[in-house]
């Protein structure tokens, strides 16, 4: 198998890995069909002195048959791949650590409830572009957009969401490695796009919980 995707550090990554390779694979074999056929029909076709032109008006027998096989591919591929988007996009398993992420033109605004668990109060914590979270702990993200549409991307936990003004949406992700990782917008959200980048920090237990001590001291 090719390995030249970035390296996965969720716990569904490879799940969605295999799928995404499921898809490259037939699309390969579709591309290298259709192009072999394109070069075929060059050649074959080619021009030659003396030879008549002859039109066709189609084959409905073998539109019909590509057509089929097309859709059945399809059908197949999205029955297969319910249960794990099912798993990551619809159900939300239990999470103590749940963070507010805003975007903004041109940041991630990183909003945390601070010890009383609730957004709103006196002991939140607000920084920009940076998301501290436990390693091998679900985390919740409530995702909002301040201005236009953005798009929450981490590529190391296959995690792409689209942030869009008046609507809150609920995502989770479990980091099984701790490191630092990039938190680019992939939606072009204007002039300064290119340098909206976050960075997301997964902690050993013990470095978050140094970590949230030194944030909340009083607690």
């Amino acid at each position: 198998m090719l390995d030249w995707l970035p390296p996965s550090i969720s716990t569904v990554g490879g799940e969605i890995d295999k799928f995404f390779y499921v898809i490259y694979y037939i699309t390969t074999v579709v591309f290298f069909l259709v192009a072999g056929t394109m070069i075929y029909f060059l050649i074959r076709y080619r021009y030659k002195e003396g030879r008549e032109v002859k039109y066709t008006h189609g084959n409905t027998t073998l539109e019909i048959i590509w057509t089929v096989v097309t859709l059945v591919a399809l059908i197949v591929l999205a029955l297969v791949s319910k249960p794990l988007w099912s798993k990551i996009k619809q159900e939300l398993p239990p999470s103590s650590t749940v963070v507010q992420v805003t975007g903004k033109q041109f940041n991630w605004e990183i909003l945390y409830p601070g010890p009383d668990g609730m957004f709103g109060t006196e002991d939140d914590y607000q920084i920009d572009n940076l998301l501290h979270v436990p390693v091998n702990q679900v985390v919740h993200i409530k995702l909002k957009a301040l201005d236009v549409i953005h798009s929450f991307f981490v590529p190391v936990l296959r995690l792409k969401q689209d942030a869009l003004p008046g609507r809150e949406i609920m995502m989770w992700f479990e980091a099984n490695k701790p490191g630092e990782y990039e938190i680019p917008c992939a939606e072009l959200c204007g002039f300064g796009h290119s340098g909206m980048l976050g960075k997301l920090i997964v902690h050993s237990a013990e470095d978050y919980d140094a970590w949230v001590k030194s944030t909340w001291p009083e607690n």
